[in-house]
């Protein structure tokens, strides 16, 4: 039998490595009377709600705990009763504990009283029927980006280029002092802290890996909806982590695994939910169109897309999905987030990644060249011959060495520069 254990991941000075989302979780407690941090397991939520505030300033419970878990069932408010602040983990467990939650909060609203952490979207679990809409805020906790895994606490330059003027891209990316790096490891280790951090082995990350996905299939999922036929759905994962990057036909995912359409897009939502699976939508000028275009389909975590997949080697839709896990965690700190879409034409044009932030638009495309020419802008150069009111500098990422402008309006730059 595998474990799964849960580690806190510490750095020289023996402190937990900070994450992006601590700042903006600080500032949510001190505003709301509650904070849902939501994310797969093992992305370090049990850890950063530890760690937010001093030890006995407020009671932490685990819904792992049977006896808790049985309370909470049984007796919810006396267990929301058990301190005046209280940090509950797993809530998805048990989400009728939102109903009491919910009580309390409307009998005596006090700032930062309740934080919990799921292991689901709780507003996309159809046995969750109270959101605490007007009570509380809710965040997500994404793997982590390479910044966060050096200590340095946050994501990509993203926040700094917006800040700049266009014609100072150049500098503010040259001012990054981060070595070069290839990509290929880090794609290979995810953003999981475990095998991001404490395995050094591919052989020692496969066998976590394969426990995830043990414990994710057995119990993780079964708190969210009952799915009787596990190895269908293990077949639907790998065939989704074979098309990282491309557009989502459920048709055609259920003709490669056997499985109704109707079924396919049950467990694609599941996925979703669980936050394994993400889906990219399209950026339209109307936004009604957004909802009926074809998503692109991606994954949380590279490291353990590659290993559901059984690939040996991380192609060009791998380090889209590093740029991608990337934009999520910087997104999750923005007061105002941005919305990620990806931009395709009916002739085949297609951007990588929009970022729309208000009217403004950025469009990046990644390639995994060391060498990028003219030609690999030449889909950047649409869009913003598109939509040139609305248009900043269009990024291409490489995994070069050299900065440089590849045309007018288009910046291209090494990967590790940004990320």
């Amino acid at each position: 039998m595998i474990i799964i254990h849960i580690v806190n991941i510490m750095d020289a000075r023996g402190a937990a490595l900070p994450r992006l989302l601590q700042r903006t979780l600080a500032a949510a407690m001190q505003t709301m009377p509650a904070v849902v941090v939501t994310g797969a397991r093992q992305t370090g939520k049990s850890t950063l709600v530890r760690d937010l505030v001093p030890a006995g300033d407020r009671l932490y419970l685990t819904l792992d705990d049977l006896d808790v878990l049985e309370q909470a069932g049984d007796r919810p408010d006396d267990l929301l009763g058990r301190a005046r602040r209280i940090t509950i983990d797993e809530i998805q467990r048990q989400p009728s504990l939102l109903r009491a939650v919910k009580r309390a909060i409307d009998e005596r609203r006090t700032r930062g009283r309740f934080l919990l952490t799921g292991s689901a979207n709780l507003l996309l679990m159809r046995r969750v029927s109270e959101s605490l809409a007007g009570r509380a805020s809710y965040l997500t906790l994404w793997p982590m980006t390479r910044r966060e895994q050096r200590g340095l606490g946050r994501a990509g330059i993203w926040g700094e280029l917006l800040e700049a003027a266009d014609d100072r891209w150049l500098d503010v990316v040259q001012d990054q002092r981060l070595e070069a790096e290839d990509w290929r490891p880090l794609a290979f280790r995810g953003g999981y802290p475990t095998p991001a951090l404490e395995l050094e082995s591919r052989d020692a990350r496969a066998t976590w890996f394969a426990g995830y996905v043990r414990t994710y299939l057995e119990r993780d999922l079964q708190e969210i909806s009952s799915v009787t036929a596990l190895p269908d759905l293990r077949r639907l994962m790998r065939a989704a982590c074979l098309r990282l990057g491309q557009l989502t036909n459920q048709t055609e995912l259920g003709r490669d695994v056997a499985l109704p359409q109707p079924t396919v897009h049950r467990y694609l939502n599941l996925l979703e939910t669980s936050y394994q699976l993400v889906r990219v939508p399209a950026y339209a000028v109307n936004r009604t169109k957004r909802l009926i275009k074809t998503p692109k389909l991606y994954w949380a975590d590279t490291g353990l897309a590659l290993h559901l997949a059984g690939v040996d080697e991380p192609e060009g839709a791998h380090l889209e999905n590093l740029v991608l896990g990337d934009l999520l965690v910087w997104r999750e700190s923005q007061s105002k987030p941005p919305e990620i879409l990806y931009w395709r034409t009916a002739t085949g044009e297609e951007v990588d990644f929009v970022l729309e932030i208000g009217r403004t638009l950025v469009p990046i495309e990644v390639k995994a060249t060391r060498h990028p020419r003219v030609e690999d802008a030449r889909h950047l150069r649409s869009f913003r011959d598109e939509y040139k009111a609305r248009t900043r500098t269009g990024l291409l990422l490489h995994a070069g060495d050299r900065t440089e402008w590849l045309a007018p309006g288009i910046l291209s730059a090494p990967w590790w520069r940004v990320l």
